[in-house]
This record gives C-alpha cells, sequence and structure tokens, in this order.
C-alpha cells in the first residue's frame, strides 16, 4: 500500500471517529441534562414491588444477583432502578439525576417515607439507596446488560468505520497504482501500455485521468513511429544522392577526361542534398514551433497571386496553365515566408502532377472568419486510403513512402504544418472526373467582402 493509501485511509477513518465521538458528546449531554431535569420519585405498588426485589437481590447476591434480576424479569419493560453508593454513583455506572437522588435521601431522612424509596446495607458492607426516578428518560440504559450492549454496539461501529476507510482507501488508490505503473512502463519505452482495461467501467474522475493518460500514451507512439519512420526515409533519401557522388567522385579518377561531366553532376547531386537538407530543416522548425518570422500584417489574396502567377511561369513551359478566382478581401497577421512556402508547395505540386495540356484551378473565397484557398488538378489523384497519409513527411502525392517520383515528399507536410501554425487547417479530397483538391483554410484577423478581385 502507497502513501496515498494510507493517507486517504487514515483520514477517512480520523473523520468517522471524531464524528462518532462528537454525536456521542452531544447525545450524552443531552441525556446528562435530561436525566438532570428529573426531580420526582416513582411510587406506587409496582415501583415498591421492583425496589424491594432489587434490595432484596443487592442484599443477599450482591450486584452480580441484581444483574440476573434485571435480565429474568418477567412482563412489561422494567422501570429504571437506581441503586446508588454513599459517593452518589449508581453500582451500574448509569447516570443519577442529582435532584432526584436528593429527593429520595430526604424521604429516608424523614418520617413518611415513600413506598419506592429504600436503604439497604449490601452484603460489602456499603450502603446503598435505591429508587426509581419518574419519568424514566428515553434512550437511557434501563439493565447492566444494555449497557454492556451499548459497549458492543461502540466496538462494532468501530471496526465497521475501520473497514469501511480501508476499503474506500482502496477503491480511490487502486486505478492510481495502476496508472503509477502504466508510467513506468512508458518511461521503460513500452509505449503500447494502456490503462483502461485495469480501470474497468469507473465513472469518475480518475477514469477521465485513465482514458486522457491512454490518449497521450497512443500520441506518444504515434510521434515516436512517425520519427522512427522519418529517420528510416531520411536516410533513405540521402543514400541515393552519396551513391551517385561516390560513383561522379570514383568516375572521375579512373578516367579523367570525363572529368568535367562528373563535376556537373557532383554539383546537381549537393544541389539536391542542399534542397533536401533545407526542407529537413524547415520541417524540423516546423515541429518545434522555433520558427523565428517575425509576424507581419498579410494581404492574402495579393500573397497568393504572386505565388499563382509565378507558378503559371513554371507551368507554361509544359503546357499546363493555372486559373485563379478570388473573392473577397482577407487581412491575416502571420509569417510571410512561410505561408508563401505553404501555398508554392501546394500549387507547384498540383501543377507538377496535372496531365499535360491541362490546367490547375486555384480559387479563394472569404467565408465566415475565414480565408479558404482550394487548389485543384486534373491529374490521377490518390487512393481513399493516401487521402492523410500525403501531408506525412517523404510520401508522395501518389501514395507511395519513398517512391520514384520527382521531389522528397516534404513540400505537403510543411504546407500542413505551416499552415497549422497559423491556426489553420489542410485537407485533401478526390476530384469528381479526376484529380486532387487540397483545401486550405485561415482563420482571419479581420476581413471585408466590399468588391471582388477580377477572375483571371
Amino acid at each position: 500500500m502507497g502513501r496515498l493509501f494510507w493517507k486517504i485511509f487514515l483520514g477517512f477513518w480520523l473523520t468517522l471517529v471524531l464524528i462518532a465521538i462528537g454525536v456521542g458528546l452531544a447525545v450524552h449531554i443531552y441525556n446528562q441534562n435530561r436525566i438532570e431535569a428529573i426531580t420526582d420519585l416513582a411510587a406506587g405498588p409496582r415501583a415498591s414491588f421492583v425496589v424491594n426485589a432489587t434490595a432484596l437481590a443487592l442484599a443477599q447476591g450482591g450486584p452480580e444477583s441484581v444483574e440476573s434480576l434485571f435480565r429474568s424479569w418477567p412482563g412489561q419493560r422494567l422501570p429504571l432502578v437506581l441503586i446508588v453508593d454513599e459517593a452518589g454513583r449508581d453500582i451500574f455506572n448509569r447516570p443519577v439525576p442529582s435532584v432526584a437522588l436528593e429527593r429520595a435521601r430526604e424521604q429516608l431522612r424523614g418520617a413518611q417515607m415513600l413506598s419506592g424509596v429504600r436503604r439497604v446495607l449490601g452484603h460489602n458492607g456499603h450502603e446503598y439507596v435505591i429508587f426509581i426516578p419518574r419519568p424514566g428518560p428515553e434512550g437511557l440504559p434501563q439493565t447492566p446488560s444494555r449497557q454492556m450492549s451499548l459497549g458492543f454496539q461502540l466496538v462494532a461501529a468501530l471496526i465497521a468505520s475501520l473497514l469501511f476507510s480501508a476499503v474506500l482507501a482502496w477503491y480511490l488508490t487502486r486505478p492510481v497504482r495502476h496508472l503509477q505503473s502504466a508510467a513506468n512502463r512508458l518511461a521503460r519505452g513500452e509505449l503500447a501500455t494502456r490503462v483502461m482495461p485495469h480501470i474497468g467501467r469507473r465513472r469518475d474522475e480518475i477514469a477521465d485521468l485513465g482514458r486522457d493518460f491512454d490518449h497521450m500514451a497512443a500520441h506518444l507512439q504515434t510521434l515516436v513511429s512517425a520519427q522512427q519512420r522519418l529517420l528510416h526515409d531520411v536516410s533513405h533519401e540521402l543514400r541515393s544522392p552519396l551513391a551517385r557522388l561516390q560513383v561522379a567522385v570514383g568516375l572521375g579518377r579512373q578516367q579523367p577526361e570525363r572529368l568535367a561531366g562528373m563535376l556537373e553532376r557532383i554539383e546537381r547531386e549537393t544541389g539536391r542534398l542542399d534542397e533536401l537538407v533545407g526542407e529537413l530543416l524547415t520541417l524540423s522548425r516546423l515541429e518545434a514551433h522555433v520558427d523565428r518570422e517575425r509576424d507581419e500584417s498579410l494581404d492574402l489574396p495579393a500573397l497568393l497571386e504572386e505565388v499563382v502567377e509565378d507558378a503559371r511561369f513554371e507551368a507554361g513551359a509544359t503546357g499546363r496553365q493555372v486559373s485563379l478566382s478570388l473573392n473577397g478581401e482577407a487581412q491575416l497577421r502571420g509569417k510571410p515566408e512561410l505561408l508563401r512556402r505553404a501555398f508554392e508547395n501546394v500549387i507547384r505540386n498540383a501543377v507538377r502532377y496535372t496531365a499535360p495540356q491541362t490546367g490547375v484551378d486555384v480559387s479563394a473565397t472569404v467565408q465566415t472568419q475565414k480565408f479558404v484557398i482550394r487548389v485543384c488538378d486534373q491529374g490521377p489523384g490518390v487512393t481513399a486510403e493516401a487521402l492523410e497519409r500525403i501531408f506525412e513527411p517523404f510520401v508522395r502525392a501518389d501514395g507511395d513512402a519513398t517512391g520514384g517520383r520527382e521531389g522528397y515528399g516534404l513540400g505537403l507536410a510543411i504546407a500542413r504544418r505551416a499552415v497549422m501554425a497559423h491556426g489553420g487547417t489542410v485537407d485533401a479530397s478526390n476530384r469528381e472526373g479526376g484529380g486532387l483538391c487540397i483545401e486550405l483554410s485561415l482563420p482571419l484577423s479581420n476581413n471585408t467582402d466590399e468588391g471582388k478581385r477580377p477572375t483571371e
């Protein structure tokens, strides 16, 4: 059992004990006040009979005989018969009303005695006053056996509170121990660790904590798997240009007459490596949220127009077109180069995969506090299963990781993270009739819908 168990256990148990003591004191004070309020004595034939029988039993057998008499008394409930010694204490430690006791002693000193009062000399040599207060207060023990029953009830209540506190503490700390064990296993690298199967069907805050822990563990497992896959893909991408560099160096040494061509090859491969390392650094900064570019107030339609104009220039060389449709004005405070990179990556990716002699449609509209850009090509599209994976690093637009197409599969990954860094979203869907559509949605700091830009 851990420290939390003992804290909860002792806390609840002491609380229950203090409550019981407080209630007991309150009841005792209440009964004591009721006892002190009794000023009269019971009289009459029945009271006289009971007092005489008690006096006889006390004189002959002492307190044990009296207790036996009380337990075996036939008929109706026995009234409260007090047996008080010279010090004013009942022989069975029951409460004694002081006013009634003084009245009984006065009756014994007087010439006329009530029939319900007796003075008895016990077999131990002590003198006792026996009387019945009227009325008998409810809730007080009428016989020694009932007083013993009260003591048993107190012990039983103490044991019950002990068991209740132990069960409650165990119930509260058991899932915490499972969480602690799961956290230790997770720290050792067991990323498949989950706690909800051990917590069961609880519906409380601890169960919510367990679900949050499982969600965290699943997210960590996904991140670690993605990191391992990224390292594998990076090593794969670096191996090919490095191998070509080694071949070029070897051929340049063996065939000096081809040295100029080999130097061109080395320069090309070095450029590719520089481009790959640059994209990896950009992706790493976006993942770590450490981009140091300052935020500026941006005119998003103007920025998009610049990117589309550059894309048109590149697409024209391959017989492709890029059309742009703008609707509304949009202002956003963000990082201009990062958003330019996102727009450029998406549009250039569409130009690369759209079929020859076709075009890429780019549309931008201002919706409810959002600037939505939709880029659709007329290429082969991707499978439904690959729609989400194309935004992962080193996954090509055709859905094959580290495949044989151009590029490194980092463009869409960088675009999504750049848009997410501005609080936006990026989604992909297949176009009816063939092709892929990518939608970028950016929240606006302020926008107006006055006027429309011309469709180009």
